[in-house]
């Protein structure tokens, strides 16, 4: 009987792990189902790209996964039942609910947009945490007049990215950002220094230490009560975990983060494993890593490897996780490397200009590249299930 592996989620994570599952593993002795909403790669990095009106290449799965024995299933995710081990699905085409039985799960359903509980957020401002929502604001904004003003809340990568991509690509409008704490203030001295010159160059108006209280149709209110007016808002103040892990009996941070042990196993639920911005993973220092596909992309790695190793009794993965720079594209033409340590923290060396820009692109190329390669590096030989699955359940059949 072949041994049922189940992977929820094909973003970064999700299509990696799958397909590195299935260069690790022998197809007579697992089957590897990945599920998910649609049936192309969504590039989530390049969001405010496609809001902004560029088209991106189509990735469509029944390409990246041709010929690897990775089953594609079209469906949403309702539900998962850890004690049963079952997965509750209603097909993408409407055609009922249904249940997927799996004997290892990999939980890689990711993230969204997070209102934080501002009132007016849900109603009137916009988000680019994924496709639907930056094919909505990419229609709002080719209809908005000139001299009308854009207000991006949130200063984080996907703040900045987000205002300036929008003020480059449409310079009529007023754009600015409103952030809690100061610009860039995490970036190192010349990041911060560069960050201000091309805000200044594309004519971005920033508000910092200006925490967003409310949103409204034609302005965000701050906690000092001013107003700023906002023809449009995008709201980019982090991102929630999608709620379904919470509502299973895995144990779960505070955040509905499922907690997991170095492999990426559930600590409650050992036939679980999670991954990218659905785990809670320490990283150096002992601190939470960021959601983000660079810390994403390393733990669906981690997972792969982790399973194939219990699954084929071989000897578990030791890798560390950790930082080297953050990547932030400042319109098409301007970039910003800020390098890090291990742990995250900005250290004084930086690439701008250009080249930076150029570099992102790179970088973003490789992750979508990683997605449909999720193999490099691995032997080409698959490797047997020789023993029974680590965690409870049906026995897995070795190979003759």
């Amino acid at each position: 009987m072949q041994h049922r592996i189940v992977v929820l989620g094909a973003g970064y994570t999700g299509a990696v792990a799958a397909g590195r599952l299935a260069k690790r593993l022998r197809r007579e002795d697992v089957a590897i189902t990945l599920v998910n909403a649609e049936p192309d790669f969504v590039e989530r990095v390049r969001m405010h790209q496609v809001a902004t009106g560029q088209d991106l290449k189509p990735r469509p799965f029944s390409e990246m996964f041709a010929g690897t024995g990775v089953e594609l299933r079209l469906a949403r995710v309702t539900g998962v039942d850890v004690d049963r081990k079952t997965v509750s699905l209603i097909d993408a085409n409407d055609a009922g609910a249904e249940e997927l039985p799996y004997d290892t799960l990999v939980y890689a359903l990711g993230s969204r947009w997070n209102a934080q509980g501002v009132p007016g957020t849900a109603e009137h401002a916009y988000e680019i945490a994924g496709r639907p929502g930056a094919l909505r604001l990419r229609e709002r904004l080719a209809r908005l007049d000139a001299g009308q003003s854009v207000v991006v809340v949130g200063g984080g990568l996907t703040g900045l990215e987000a205002a300036t991509e929008i003020a480059e690509a449409r310079p009529d409008l007023h754009v600015a950002l409103a952030a809690r704490g100061g610009l860039g203030d995490w970036l190192s001295p010349k990041g911060r220094e560069h960050l201000r010159k091309v805000f200044g160059r594309l004519g971005i108006t920033a508000y910092e230490h200006a925490a967003v209280t409310g949103v409204d149709a034609d302005h965000v209110t701050t906690a000092d009560g001013e107003a700023i007016p906002a023809a449009v808002t995008v709201w980019t103040a982090g991102f929630a975990v999608h709620p379904i892990a919470q509502a299973t009996a895995l144990e779960v941070n505070g955040t509905g983060q499922i907690v997991v042990d170095g492999t990426m196993r559930s600590v409650s639920h050992p036939d679980v494993y999670a991954i990218g911005d659905a785990a809670m993973v320490m990283g150096p220092g002992d601190k939470p890593l960021r959601m983000s596909c660079a810390s994403g992309t390393p733990t669906a790695w981690q997972a792969a490897d982790a399973i194939a190793a219990r699954l084929t009794g071989r000897k578990l993965p030791n890798v560390s996780i950790h930082y080297f720079n953050q990547c932030i594209s400042l319109g098409r033409k301007e970039g910003l490397i800020q390098y890090v340590t291990a742990d995250d923290r900005a250290v004084q060396a930086v690439l701008t200009g250009r080249l930076a820009a150029v570099y992102k692109e790179l970088i973003c190329k490789s992750a979508a590249w990683g997605v449909a390669n999720p193999t490099l590096g691995l032997p080409t030989r698959r490797r047997r299930v020789t023993r029974e699955r680590a965690a409870t359940g049906p026995a897995v059949k070795a190979s003759a």
